[in-house]
């Protein structure tokens, strides 16, 4: 048990980390040219999921979310504290209300910049509650060189924003690209296993209701993805690891109701807009057999992606080459 949040309906956090790993992929680099990406998401659809969202209650029932948000942003930047350097700005790349930003303070930063495609969700929270200097930019993060300069950047930080972008490597090359020399980009994004539970709950109450199966849980990507893409994006020096959040629920039916009032709705293309009663009553009954606690609660799992890579520069470390070694590992063990 990590801690129990102050959430009326959420009855426990826990969380399990996996080892983590470096990793440096030997692929071609992506070319920032080549045909665009398959479009799964509807970006306009996203953006008025994540504007409702904010604008529901005067952005009451949006702060009640934030529970999530907020545990991986403490998570995320006590990874960004380990970094033994201080930045005069931060870009906080799909920001929200600057769940991350909000933690810095001026022995890390001097600026945060905000950047989100919900203007409503970025402009949610007042200046007033962010410990350094404040620049709010409205604009989609696939899009992030038509705002930020290339090489202008000492630092750029994803906090759960990532696992909704079409052309997540093309996104990647745009971060590599803003950066500076030596400039270091920290992320954090849902990963595969992301609300297993409720997927196959779902999947099973469709199958056998309706006769088939339609996507309502969004694709995800997986923690060796994210290697070989910050690898072939042109990052150095790459660190991947992995959280599992697990948070118990009174039903299926609080989990799905956070859901949207964080803005999580499914936005893929394709998409049907609307689930009979009756399978959504059977999905209940399923999630708690398949999953349920004693206590009556059911789980949902959030795995977390942490990935941290640096742009390459002259003066940075470089590994030594093979067979260049001076002392014997027979005489150290």
């Amino acid at each position: 048990m990590l801690r129990t949040l102050s959430r009326k309906r959420l009855a426990s956090l826990s969380t399990v980390r996996s080892q983590p790993y470096a990793s440096v992929s030997s692929s071609s680099p992506i070319n920032p040219n080549s045909v665009g990406p398959f479009q799964v998401f509807d970006r306009n659809v996203k953006r008025m999921q994540k504007d409702r969202a904010a604008a529901r209650d005067g952005g009451a029932r949006s702060r009640t979310v934030d529970y999530v948000r907020d545990e991986i942003a403490e998570r995320l930047v006590e990874r960004f504290q380990d970094i033994k350097r201080k930045f005069h700005t931060v870009l906080d790349l799909g920001s929200g209300p600057g769940h991350f930003s909000k933690l810095l303070d001026a022995e890390y930063t001097q600026k945060a910049i905000l950047l989100d495609s919900s203007e409503k969700l970025l402009n949610r929270d007042p200046d007033s509650e962010f410990d350094v200097e404040i620049e709010r930019i409205h604009a989609d993060e696939e899009n992030l060189l038509q705002v930020i300069p290339p090489n202008s950047q000492e630092a750029i930080v994803s906090c759960l924003s990532l696992h909704w972008v079409n052309d997540l490597p093309g996104v990647l090359v745009q971060i590599k690209e803003a950066l500076k020399p030596d400039g270091v980009f920290l992320g954090a994004l849902f990963g595969g296993d992301t609300l297993f539970e409720l997927r196959t709950s779902l999947q099973l109450a469709e199958v056998e209701r309706e006769g088939g199966i339609s996507p309502h849980v969004s694709p995800m990507t997986d923690s060796r993805d994210m290697s070989n893409l910050l690898g072939r994006a042109g990052f150095t020096l790459l660190t991947v690891d992995v959280d599992e959040v697990k948070i118990a629920y009174p039903s299926m039916w609080e989990l799905m109701e956070d859901l949207q009032d964080m803005g999580e709705n499914n936005a893929v293309i394709g998409r049907r807009h609307f689930i009979h009663r009756d399978t959504l009553a059977a999905a209940s009954a399923i999630y708690k057999e398949l999953h349920g606690h004693e206590d009556g609660t059911v789980p949902a799992t959030f795995q977390v992606i942490y990935v941290i890579g640096w742009k390459p520069s002259p003066n940075q470390p470089k590994p030594l080459e093979r067979g260049s070694g001076q002392t014997n590992l027979k005489d150290v063990l």
